[in-house]
């Protein structure tokens, strides 16, 4: 059983309540779980409120932690680190990165929080990335999550990244999400990456309509716009 609370946030995702219970069978315990909340910046900071320890495992929804994840051998943050990113295999295109992966915080980092797009990118300390893969992100659950994950991350990518990635590292990122082909609804990943870099090229320097990316209404109006009603379950 892990020293650290851990919480699961999750909104939307269909999977959310399995993949939450394999989360606390794998961790041990009780995996607290935050849903629903509109507002990204604000359901990251109220998971702070939820946790007993300072530091704490955070899941996003469609996080499918790896049975095997050595719990027990985790290590403290060191000082100076607000969070520390497992890597996540990506289902679609073949990447493992920290997109999508188990995340160990601080609650205070959380609360001290500043602006940023993509949300943890504004905690006010060091970021670790951890080349050890600690699950699958299953975000490709619907045609509309799958193009929602391709959309999200390229826009941001094709911006910028705000962790400090190289723009050859971006652009590498962007094509194999523009290259999508494995696992359900790969395609819509794949569509979602091309119209996230058109969205860019509009938004990138409108702070305000970039901010759309954090707008869970406005992404489902957006992709229904461009595909169709009938194309949200499949």
């Amino acid at each position: 059983m892990t020293s650290f609370d851990a919480v699961q946030l999750s909104y939307d995702e269909p999977l959310a309540s399995s993949l939450h219970t394999r989360l606390a069978r794998v961790l041990g315990g009780t995996v607290k779980r935050l849903h629903g909340v509109r507002g990204m910046r604000r359901a990251y900071r109220l998971t702070a409120e939820m946790v007993d320890t300072e530091t704490f495992f955070l899941a996003d929804g469609d996080f499918a932690i790896d049975p095997e994840f050595p719990t027990a051998t985790v290590e403290p943050l060191s000082d100076g680190v607000a969070m520390r990113v497992w890597q996540a295999v990506n289902p679609v295109n073949g990447l493992t990165y920290g997109y999508g992966g188990l995340k160990l915080i601080r609650r205070s980092a959380l609360r001290e929080m500043g602006k940023a797009v993509d949300v943890l990118a504004a905690l006010p300390g060091r970021v670790e990335f951890c080349r050890q893969t600690a699950g699958v992100t299953r975000f490709n659950q619907t045609p509309f999550h799958a193009w929602r994950a391709g959309f999200r991350e390229c826009a941001m990518l094709a911006r910028g990244s705000e962790y400090g990635m190289t723009d050859v590292s971006a652009q590498e990122r962007i094509a194999a999400w523009m290259a999508s082909r494995d696992g359900e609804f790969a395609a819509y990943s794949a569509a979602g990456a091309r119209d996230g870099v058109d969205f860019a090229k509009v938004a990138a320097r409108n702070p305000q309509h970039f901010e759309a990316l954090n707008d869970p209404p406005w992404l489902y109006q957006h992709f229904t716009t461009l595909y169709g009603e009938q194309a949200v379950t499949g």
